[in-house]
């Protein structure tokens, strides 16, 4: 009779749940509609680091936003005490395990260089020019480079890297050098170089069809090891406020698609280089695209992101519209450790500089 009875209590209260879904207002059939938007996109985006859909690239730039999103949502059920929450709370737990973290909670880091350890700072220069239009003509190299001065990393990373503006003697400390400089059709090429105060054995270039961008790879000599440096810059995707108002929009989404299945084909030919690398490898520059990107995945592999080691906060470097994107990455073998990585804001180029110090095992 008690067993009876309990499961007549537990039909009752599935049949209230039932009911109080049905006796939603129309308020919160609206939310819940919504809701179930943004967790479908959310869920998409969770898809795209594993798929070669280039069409579906686009989520994953708004990983953020969708996440925020979904956290309002199940506050907002929470509070009404909804089970609703549960259509949030699955995507947000399963977004967690598939993408990890876009905000890094290791606190300030250890700055100080220390024994056996070496630096690397990364940085966008826009050709030294200043990101702002009415002070393009405006030469930032002198300003790079007292500020290069004062962080004194021990290596440097320059992508649009423009020769012309930076003499040999403005970065005297770094006596070895290996850099990807080429002409196309007339054109400057997007132009890549790595600066170095310890000994270059070997160096390289990364080739990308039918682009201007490319990579270059340097074999430095430290504390008795080799490290080969990567330094990328994966194709742009173009999409400045100015322009986007002049195109139309079908025109804009086959372009920006076009772009994003050629970064994937570049991921793939630089993930092919580190794994023939007879060396362990530290991978950075500019991606033009997000930690959630199919381009990430490949380019990363089983490699330490610096910034989820060792960073802090949103790891911001670059703003779109106002809005933060983090699109250049530091990357390093799994047998060393990130002591520290550090994200600037000098606001010089459209880009901001990050820089990471690694102790060898």
């Amino acid at each position: 009779m008690k067993a009876y009875l309990r499961l007549k209590k537990i039909s009752c209260l599935k049949r209230e749940k039932k009911i109080k879904m049905k006796k939603l207002s129309f308020f919160n059939k609206i939310m819940w509609i919504l809701n179930v938007i943004a967790t479908l996109t959310l869920f998409l985006a969770c898809i795209v680091p594993y798929t070669s859909i280039a069409s579906l690239a686009f989520i994953s730039l708004a990983v953020p936003v969708l996440v925020l999103f979904n956290m309002l949502f199940f506050l907002y059920w929470l509070i009404g005490r909804k089970i609703n929450i549960l259509l949030s709370l699955s995507v947000l737990i399963y977004g967690y395990i598939t993408l990890g973290s876009f905000i890094a909670f290791n606190g300030s880091g250890n700055e100080n260089i220390e024994e056996d350890t070496i630096s690397l700072l990364s940085y966008n220069s826009l050709g030294f020019h200043s990101k702002h239009q009415n002070e393009w003509e405006k030469i930032t190299s002198p300003d790079v480079v007292q500020f290069i001065q004062g962080e004194n990393p021990d290596i440097i990373y320059f992508q649009e890297f423009e020769p012309f503006y930076l003499k040999d003697e403005m970065l005297k400390d770094y006596p070895f050098k290996a850099d990807k400089l080429e002409d196309k059709d007339g054109v400057s090429s997007k132009n890549l170089a790595i600066f170095s105060k310890y000994k270059i054995i070997g160096n390289g270039e990364l080739d990308f069809p039918n682009t201007f961008n490319g990579g270059v790879y340097a074999d430095i000599v430290f504390k008795g090891d080799t490290i080969r440096f990567y330094n990328l810059h994966l194709e742009s995707l173009s999409i400045r406020p100015n322009y986007i108002k002049k195109e139309r929009s079908d025109k804009l989404f086959v372009r920006l698609r076009d772009s994003f299945d050629k970064q994937e084909r570049q991921s793939n030919l630089v993930k092919e280089h580190i794994e023939s690398s007879p060396y362990p490898v530290i991978v950075g520059g500019d991606f033009n695209n997000t930690q959630f990107s199919k381009v990430y995945f490949n380019i990363k592999g089983n490699l330490k992101d610096s910034f989820l080691e060792a960073g802090h906060g949103y790891g911001e470097t670059i703003k779109f519209w106002k809005f933060p994107f983090r699109i250049d990455m530091i990357l390093t073998d799994p047998s060393f450790e990130v002591i520290s990585h550090k994200n600037y804001k000098i606001n010089i180029s459209d880009h901001e500089p990050i820089m990471a110090i690694f102790k060898m095992p």
